[in-house]
C-alpha cells in the first residue's frame, strides 16, 4: 500500500509513542533534492524506562526526498501515555570533526515541546481519522496511548519535497529525543543519518 501523506504525521505518531522527537516545521527555501544516508537508531533510556523501540527499518539507503520509502517499526510502552507529554529534542551536527549542538530556531533543532499531543491535535485534527498506514493497521495517532504493543508492518510512502533550513541540509546528525511526563523520564531515542542534498 502506498501513500502520499506527509510521512511525518506517520513517524510523529510512532515517535510519541516510542520517544522519538519531531520535525514538523518547514522553512520556506529553494526546493532541493535530499539524501538521507547511514541511518542508525538506538534506545538511550533506563533499563526501567516503560517505553522502548524495539525495531526500526528504513529503505532504501540512502533515502532520496522526493521519493518512496519502506518503513516498518515496533515498539511498546507499559504505561498510559496521556497529555501532556513533554519531547525534550537535542540536535547535534558535525562540523569539522566536531559534534556541535543546533540551538532551538523556530521550534527547529534542540527544543522542548511542552506536549507532544498537542502537535499530534494541530497536525491532525481530533474526529478526523488516521492518516494512512495508521488507519488500516488500527495505530492511533492521538492521545492517550493505551499500554501495550505497537507495530507498524513494512508500509511504502511517498515522502514529499520538504523545505529545510539551510543549516539542516548537508551533513551528519545526531537527534536524541527524551520522552517524559510529570517530570518523569518515559524513555530516550537516538537517532544517526547523514543528509546530502543536491
Amino acid at each position: 500500500m502506498k501513500s502520499s501523506t506527509p510521512l511525518f504525521i506517520t513517524l510523529l505518531t510512532v515517535s510519541v509513542i516510542f520517544m522519538h522527537g519531531r520535525c514538523d516545521e518547514e522553512v520556506r527555501r529553494p526546493r532541493r533534492l535530499a539524501q538521507i544516508l547511514g541511518f542508525s537508531w538506538e534506545n538511550c533510556g533506563k533499563p526501567d524506562d516503560p517505553a522502548v523501540l524495539k525495531a526500526l527499518k528504513l529503505s532504501p539507503d540512502p533515502i532520496t526526498i522526493p521519493g518512496d520509502l519502506t518503513a516498518s517499526a515496533s515498539g511498546s510502552t507499559s504505561v498510559v501515555l496521556v497529555s501532556p507529554l513533554s519531547v525534550n529534542v537535542t540536535l547535534e551536527k558535525e562540523v569539522a570533526g566536531i559534534w556541535v549542538k543546533i540551538p532551538c530556531v523556530e521550534e527547529m533543532g534542540s527544543c522542548h515541546y511542552p506536549d507532544g499531543c498537542d502537535i499530534l491535535n494541530q497536525l491532525i485534527p481530533p474526529g478526523q481519522d488516521c492518516p494512512e498506514p495508521l488507519h488500516t493497521y488500527g495505530l492511533p495517532c492521538h492521545c492517550p496511548f493505551k499500554a501495550g504493543d505497537y507495530s507498524l508492518p513494512q508500509s511504502d510512502f511517498y515522502v514529499p519535497h520538504i523545505d529545510l533550513p539551510f543549516w539542516l541540509t548537508n551533513g551528519n546528525y545526531r537527534v536524541q529525543g527524551v520522552l517524559g511526563s510529570a517530570g518523569k523520564e518515559l524513555g530516550c531515542l537516538k537517532v544517526s543519518l547523514t543528509i546530502h542534498s543536491g
